[in-house]
């Protein structure tokens, strides 16, 4: 593995010695590096603007932002960074369970422990990069009504909806993702996108995305609570709640 497919990990913690144990093991793992080490929740967000890792280790308690804040935070601007709390405040898994974390490691934690989670990291990380691009479909009648306006920086675009792959939040804005790698950025709100759409057609499977149910290749599971979404037609994939998948399933039984 080269250096540049090795997965950036930024640890947020105000206890040295848990920094030291979390960076050797990253560090002893392969395919990872720790890119940046910050110690308060400001300066963990600082960082997390200027390097964009791909894995955030997070602490609840730190000076500053909670690691809870600052996962809401990472979340707006990439929701497909993965998240795990290293904490040794059990009760907070709730809120844990909230920000879809990846992970929830109680301390003290067994280093074994650890290792299965960056071994189910990486392994999701790099089935994530090799997965080849599958071929758009092809049309289908289009009509008048079907047809969304968009309205974005570089002025208003026409869209036939049912070209609409993917909808979600990216660097707090909101993101159109459609057939032959179409990509609009609009200053509106997830929400406000999604009062536009059709019901029948897309599904709001988690805060931060909107899928295309007809679009819809597999499910496969991520972490301990949510599920990866992939569509046909596009290598951007989404994440699925277990309460929306079980949604799912009836809308589909």
């Amino acid at each position: 593995m080269t250096e540049k497919a090795l997965i950036s990990v930024l640890i947020a913690d105000d206890d040295p010695g848990m920094r030291l144990i979390l960076r050797k093991k990253i560090q002893d793992t392969d395919g990872f590096f720790v890119a940046g080490e910050a110690v308060t929740g400001d300066e963990c967000m600082a960082l997390y603007d200027k390097l964009r890792p791909q894995v955030v280790f997070l602490d609840v308690d730190m000076p500053g932002k909670t690691g809870i804040e600052c996962a809401r935070l990472i979340q707006d601007q990439n929701p497909a960074c993965v998240l795990i709390f290293a904490t040794g405040h059990e009760e907070y898994m709730g809120e844990a369970f909230e920000v879809y974390a990846f992970d929830y490691l109680v301390k003290p934690f067994r280093l074994d422990r650890l290792e299965q989670t960056l071994e189910r990291i990486r392994d999701r990380l790099q089935r994530a990069s090799e997965a080849p691009l599958p071929a758009p479909r092809p049309a289908e009648p289009r009509t008048a009504a079907g047809r969304l306006m968009l309205k974005h920086r570089d002025g208003v675009t026409f869209v036939d909806m049912q070209d609409i792959l993917l909808v979600q939040r990216e660097d707090r804005a909101t993101v159109i993702y459609t057939e032959n790698d179409g990509r609009y950025v609009l200053s509106e709100t997830l929400s406000e996108t999604e009062a536009r759409l059709d019901p029948d057609i897309f599904f709001r499977c988690h805060k931060s995305y909107i899928i295309n149910l007809r679009r819809i290749k597999n499910i496969t599971p991520y972490g301990r609570w949510t599920y990866i979404v992939q569509l046909e037609g596009t290598d951007h994939d989404a994440l699925i709640t277990h309460e929306k998948y079980d949604e799912l399933e009836k809308r589909f039984g």
